[in-house]
């Protein structure tokens, strides 16, 4: 009767065995099939380029902003919309079977659509749009008036110094030197002598500023002495000298330089550049109060552009760079013409 349960016991034990490296081998499809899709997520690529005006003149292939740019390679498709600048970069999951083929589209109600293939991701790519013709109203008279002559002026806010003056002031720490401090209220940084403290404070009026302000101590024990200088380090209307002498009395010089610190306007020129129909500028962060400054039909006139960018004869847009710069494009508007074409 041992003999059969012997036998069984060993069929169980090799069940069990079974059992456990078909689940080991299971975790370990499972951890392979994650890893692999991770792997197939981070596995992206980035197709970067620009949109500009399709023009034969480079000088007019301007950027195009707000063009909305669809990436497809017929299973996966990404979107992204070019900036002020007319950059695009738009991400997608690389191709895992050869021979798919990456197609992008540019779309704007303002230009015609284009597409263009994606050779390799690794290049630039850069769509020329063609914008939509639209017929111009006519002119109110045959005769187009004349712009010449133009300015843009500009104002930037510069902190100037006028130096008025200096000022000069002496004071003492009354003390007797070598008697204990014995817990007085003031004593010597190792607490043994007792300490006076002296002091002097000095205003340089309304609207001004001390700047290299100094304190030094010039007569008496010098070396038993120290000078709080903390107030000195900033540039203000008061400034207040504390030093304490644990000796002899000691005598103390402060010394500043007194300006009058005043905020202006320091008005500045640029000179646009004429490319066809429009005029190019730019300006710096900075700049306020912009006005164009022109002849119209031979008479000096000041334009002031404001924050709207409106001009009675040219239809005007700005955009930024990424380093604040403000670029500006002014397209005459029909009835106008420049007197002389370029710079």
């Amino acid at each position: 009767m041992s003999a059969p349960v012997h036998g069984i016991i060993v069929a169980g034990a090799g069940m069990s065995l079974a059992r456990k490296l078909f689940l080991i081998f299971l975790i370990a499809v499972a951890i392979a099939s994650f890893f692999w899709v991770r792997h197939l997520n981070r596995r992206n690529i980035s197709i970067t380029g620009a949109v500009i005006t399709k023009d034969t003149d480079p000088r007019k292939q301007l950027p195009v902003a707000g063009v909305n740019v669809i990436a497809t390679d017929g299973s996966f498709v990404a979107a992204t919309t070019s900036d002020s600048s007319g950059l695009f970069k738009v991400t997608l999951r690389k191709r895992i079977l050869r021979g798919q083929v990456i197609t992008l589209r540019f779309r704007n109600p303002e230009y015609l659509p284009i597409d263009l293939i994606v050779g390799s991701p690794n290049q630039i790519y850069v769509a020329a749009l063609t914008p939509i013709t639209r017929q111009k109203p006519a002119a109110p008279t045959a005769t187009r008036q004349t712009i010449s002559n133009l300015l843009v002026r500009y104002s930037i806010k510069t902190a100037t110094v006028e130096n008025i003056g200096s000022a000069v002031r002496s004071f003492e720490a009354v003390n007797a030197g070598n008697v204990p401090c014995a817990g007085g209220p003031v004593c010597s940084p190792d607490h043994k002598w007792k300490a006076t403290v002296g002091a002097v404070a000095l205003d340089a009026g309304p609207g001004n500023q001390f700047r290299n302000a100094r304190a030094s101590c010039i007569a008496g024990p010098c070396p038993f002495t120290r000078i709080d200088t903390s107030e000195l380090e900033h540039e203000s209307q008061t400034v207040k000298v504390m030093a304490i002498n644990w000796s002899d009395t000691a005598t103390f010089l402060v010394e500043a330089e007194v300006v009058h610190p005043t905020i202006s306007d320091m008005v500045r020129n640029s000179y646009p550049v004429i490319f066809g129909d429009a005029l190019n500028f730019t300006l710096p962060p900075a700049a306020e109060g912009i006005s164009i400054q022109a002849e119209l039909n031979g008479e000096t006139v000041i334009f002031p552009l404001g924050p709207a960018l409106l001009l009675s004869w040219a239809d005007c847009n700005a955009r930024t760079n990424p380093d604040q710069t403000r670029v500006y494009r002014c397209e005459l508007k029909p009835g106008y013409k420049w007197l002389h074409d370029g710079t």
